[in-house]
């Protein structure tokens, strides 16, 4: 503020010097104006009263008098002497104002004479005297400045012109007036918008205040309406999520046996979570599960009929969320029980699942709980129920393969189910009752879309092929058969392609309570001629039920898991031991399925009791750096 208030003394006392300076130099050019304008008419008027006295002469005197005449004539001659020296110009200007029509001829009564005297008696002997005729004539007088010097030095660089824009210049009483203006403007602003912001707040209130209460009969229709309990779902589900957090907010840090206690879980197997909701999975069993590979937190499970609730719908597929753990994420409905569900690997709205009445049923997350696109139950399809799905193909060119024991294995457009584009029909002349083929399940080796191996009723593995190829024709193979089990083959699955050089093994499981592992032929081979049996690597019998599913570990080249009848989940690590699993823990009720999660590191596991059971393998699925030789070394064994 002090600096501000100096620089204001200053521009103060520069403008009062200013006006001293513009003063001064008025009053100067006024007296220099006057001073000339004085002396200049006094010159004129003497020259002119003096001439025309020499003309004119004194008409007081008398006319004979020669005294008076030769005086006169004198003081003339003597006058236009002194006249002619002081200004000719102006004794000949005036000289033609009266009326000589020639400058050089000379006047009357002047005319030069040796003798002026007797000049001036003759002149006057000769006739009367001619009186001149004056004019008025007006002059204007040019004040022209004088030329002002200009002078630089240090401080100032140009001519000082501030006193020809000093009348431009606001006065300081002129500023404050306008500053007090601006400052009175913005003042009513902000008091009109404060009133303003009063004005809407008070509105505000009186409508809070005026809210009407709603009767029991509008808000029981509200409660019941369709759009509430969507809108309530879905908060809810949002806040659930949210305040899911599995985390020990009493654990020591300064313990060390908090450290050897997490060591220790990250070596066994343990349960993670139960999903199960009475709505959804009561008096109900889970038939199949699968993981989504686009959102790991989701697994699907697939359930058949109730027969304690004949009007609730005959299947349903639930899609669970790891961090929503006390009812599903989506309910889906159908009009049969579903024994197969998955999830379309390129696209991850769409769940596809297969029906005990032989449709194949299209849901979208986006839509509501009833299937978006289902098959008709027409002969174009399938008949039987569906127990194999699998999605191959890529992202542009993808199809979905279903099979079922009617012996049809068909391909569908997933966008189209009205009719499949492909039907291949499977029948075996070689057995006893009929020549269909009864497919229990199937699966495709890694990078492999146009043949597969499918798992039959009577135990018997085959390689199918959807086109013809040198050698061998389209549809099954009855001359290389995988027969080894002496029961139903429940589950079919090819090793993953974590490991390129294991990706034709695939393993088997059966109701006779057994596993084997085998090495799959090479599709490009030619199929024999001469039926063959084709002999597994290995048969692990350490069951006490029926096993119901086996799947490889999609990270660990040498790690599986598979279910029983008993509720155990057994965790095999073929590098250790072939004949026992590594882990195992039981859950008390029959175990129908399992699926891995991409990253390998749960297990997602179906029970007949409708509960999904999800386990944490911790580090027993982390490869080393040495297991890929180990495994093909305990592989090498195997087939010698």
């Amino acid at each position: 503020m002090d600096h501000r208030r100096e620089e204001l003394e200053k521009k103060r006392a520069k403008l009062a010097e200013l006006r001293r300076q513009r003063e001064e130099r008025k009053r100067a050019a006024v007296q220099a104006r006057e001073q000339q304008t004085t002396a200049g008419g006094k010159m004129d008027s003497q020259d002119i009263n003096d001439l025309v006295n020499s003309l004119v002469g004194d008409r007081a005197r008398s006319p004979s008098g020669q005294l008076g005449l030769a005086g006169t004539a004198r003081q003339s001659r003597e006058t236009l002497v002194e006249g002619r020296d002081r200004s000719i110009s102006t004794a000949t200007s005036i000289g033609t104002q009266i009326g000589s029509p020639d400058p050089g001829a000379a006047t009357p009564g002047l005319v030069a004479s040796p003798n002026p005297a007797a000049a001036a008696v003759g002149g006057m002997a000769a006739g009367p005297r001619i009186l001149p005729d004056f004019k008025a004539s007006s002059m204007v007088i040019f004040d022209f400045p004088p030329k002002e010097k200009i002078v630089y030095n240090k401080e100032m660089q140009t001519a000082d012109n501030s006193w020809e824009t000093d009348e431009k210049l606001l006065s300081e009483e002129e500023i404050e007036r306008r500053v007090q203006e601006i400052r009175e403007a913005d003042e009513k602003a902000r008091a009109a918008k404060e009133e303003e912001h009063a004005k809407r707040e008070a509105e505000a209130r009186s409508r809070e205040a005026e809210i009407k209460r709603l009767t029991d009969e509008q808000r029981s229709n509200i409660l019941e309406s369709s759009e509430f309990a969507t809108f309530m779902g879905q908060r809810s589900r949002v806040m659930e999520r949210a305040l899911d957090e599995d985390y020990d907010f009493m654990v020591d840090y300064t313990l060390a046996s908090v450290a050897e206690a997490d060591e220790a879980d990250g070596e066994r197997l343990k349960l993670a979570m139960t999903f199960h909701d009475d709505k959804v999975s009561r008096n109900r069993s889970v038939m199949d599960v699968t993981w989504s590979n686009r959102f790991p937190e989701l697994v699907a499970a697939a359930y058949n009929r109730n027969p304690m609730a004949p009007n609730e719908p005959d299947g349903i597929v639930a899609v669970w969320n790891t961090h929503l753990r006390e009812r599903p994420e989506f309910v889906f409905n159908a009009p049969s029980d579903v024994l197969r569900v998955s999830f379309s690997d390129f696209n991850p709205h769409i769940v596809v699942g297969g029906a005990y009445s032989g449709q194949i049923l299209l849901w979208d997350t986006r839509a509501k709980a009833l299937p978006v696109l289902k098959t008709p139950l027409t002969a174009n399809g399938h008949t039987h129920p569906v127990y194999a799905l699998k999605v191959v193909g890529s992202t542009n060119a993808h199809q979905l393969i279903s099979a079922s024991t009617d012996g049809l294995v068909c391909s569908w457009q997933l966008d189209m189910l009205a009719q499949p584009q492909e039907v291949i029909e499977l029948t075996h002349p070689a057995h006893l009752r009929t020549d269909e083929v009864s497919v229990t399940c199937l699966d495709f080796a890694d990078n492999e879309t146009t043949a597969f191996v499918v798992g039959t009723a009577e135990g018997v593995a085959y390689q199918v092929n959807r086109y013809d190829r040198a050698g061998c024709k389209s549809g099954l193979n009855g001359f290389d058969a995988y027969r080894a089990h002496a029961a139903p083959i429940n589950s079919l699955n090819f090793h993953p392609p974590a490991a390129s050089d294991f990706t034709d093994l695939f393993l088997t499981t059966s109701s006779d309570w057994t596993m084997r592992l085998w090495r799959a032929r090479t599709a490009a081979k030619p199929a024999s001629t001469v039926p063959a049996d084709v002999k597994p690597l290995h048969v692990f019998d350490a069951f006490d039920d029926y096993v119901y599913d086996a799947r490889w570990s999609p990270v660990h080249p040498s790690v599986f898991a598979s279910v029983d009848g008993t509720g155990r989940l057994a965790l095999w690590n073929l590098n250790q031991d072939i004949e026992l699993p590594a882990q195992s823990v039981t859950s008390g009720r029959a175990l129908n399925k399992l699926a891995w999660d991409r990253p390998g590191r749960r297990i997602a596991a179906g029970g007949a009791d409708g509960s999904v059971y999800i386990y944490d393998v911790g580090d027993l699925s982390t490869p080393r750096p040495d297991d890929h030789t180990k495994f093909t070394r305990v592989v090498a064994e195997l087939a010698n």
